[in-house]
């Protein structure tokens, strides 16, 4: 009853309101600070955020591939040991024309330099502007002189590379124990959201985060698809014209692929760089095929193959990619799309269904 007549006093909405400003207020004015003991805090559970995103995106795998083996587990083994295989794989390709790559670059840089400089000459950039070659011949001091002064830098950055490397690999052992136990997580996930929101509000609940599943597979695997696509007919391409690189070019088209909007614009320039070393007339043939397959890829492949899943407009979904880039770098790109989509998803489902459109305004 005390209660009761304290919210009906004149003077609680605004002391609400009063309360609500100040904590605005310091939660915007501390934003910096808050940020990074909020991600201070997140760090401590890093290899379990890995292993539950490395568990959802091998779970469609298990899904969809092994759909015909019974045992789940058995299953799920299986889909670990193929994604295993595919980086095996990958590494086996890459490591080699990587070393070849750098090898060959550092044999012709004095040529590459020699031709810059010459280019510049005729553009009428003398020596006295800009003299490569001379940068070029004191580049081992300087480099020497940037490692002593940033010896403690790099030292550190290596330290987190490889605290980086063991939470991944204990992501990885952790995704096989979450999707081992993916029923028995469900089933305690219902058990406490009908314990907590009641069987009514908790069967609303799970359809719309079974609708945001659906979106996320559905994004993940033919977002996968469309690159494994992409890849291969890029280096069934070079094969054809006897390219060089295929493998390390292909693979970084494919991959690149996988980040929305800017990530083809990212395989045509490192593609193209590393033909350029080589050949320039196969980077130039490079180029336009990679042109006409992005526009296959944006106009014919892609349409098929998402359809309406994701039904979010192209502004929302570059705005999406921009604010996810800025906020969380790469990792924020990759799940911009999906996120907006599960955004546009709830706004519809949450909030329009509320508003009654086909209302017509009172007339005077």
């Amino acid at each position: 009853m005390k209660k009761e007549r304290i919210k009906s006093a004149p003077w609680y909405p605004y002391a609400v309101a009063i309360c609500i400003g100040v904590v605005l207020f310091v939660f915007l004015t501390r934003f910096p600070s808050i940020w990074n003991a909020f991600m201070t805090f997140i760090g401590f559970f890093k290899p379990v955020i890995y292993g539950c995103i490395i568990a959802y995106i091998v779970n469609p795998l298990s899904e969809v591939l092994f759909k015909a083996v019974k045992n789940r587990k058995v299953a799920n083994i299986l889909s670990f040991v193929l994604v295993l295989l595919i980086l095996v794989f990958a590494v086996l390709i890459l490591i080699p024309q990587l070393v070849q790559s750098g090898n060959m670059f550092a044999a012709n840089l004095d040529g590459y330099v020699a031709a810059a400089s010459q280019t510049l000459q005729n553009m009428g950039i003398g020596k006295e502007t800009l003299d490569l070659e001379a940068l070029y011949a004191s580049s081992g001091e300087i480099l020497s002189g940037w490692v002593k002064e940033n010896t403690s830098s790099i030292i550190a950055v290596s330290g987190v590379a490889g605290k980086s490397i063991m939470n991944l690999a204990l992501g990885f052992i952790l995704a096989i124990y979450l999707l081992s136990e993916k029923k028995n997580l469900k089933t305690g996930a219902i058990r406490f959201l009908d314990a907590w929101l009641g069987e009514e509000k908790s069967l609303k609940v799970q359809s719309f985060f079974r609708e945001c599943d659906r979106i996320c597979n559905r994004y993940i695997v033919f977002n996968i698809l469309d690159s494994v696509i992409v890849g291969c007919a890029n280096a069934l391409f070079m094969l054809i014209f006897g390219m060089e690189y295929v493998g390390l070019v292909s693979f970084v088209v494919g991959v690149t692929n996988l980040i929305p909007n800017f990530g083809p614009v990212i395989g045509l320039v490192v593609g193209g760089f590393v033909l350029l070393m080589v050949n320039p007339v196969h980077a130039l043939i490079f180029l336009i095929f990679t042109l006409i397959l992005q526009a296959l890829d944006g106009y014919v492949l892609k349409p098929k193959l998402f359809g309406d899943t994701l039904g979010v407009s192209g502004l929302w979904i570059l705005v999406g990619v921009i604010v996810g880039g800025n906020m969380f770098g790469v990792v924020g790109i990759l799940i911009a799309i999906p996120v907006v989509a599960i955004v546009d998803f709830a706004f519809k489902t949450c909030l329009l269904p509320t508003v009654n459109v086909n209302k017509k305004p009172k007339t005077v």
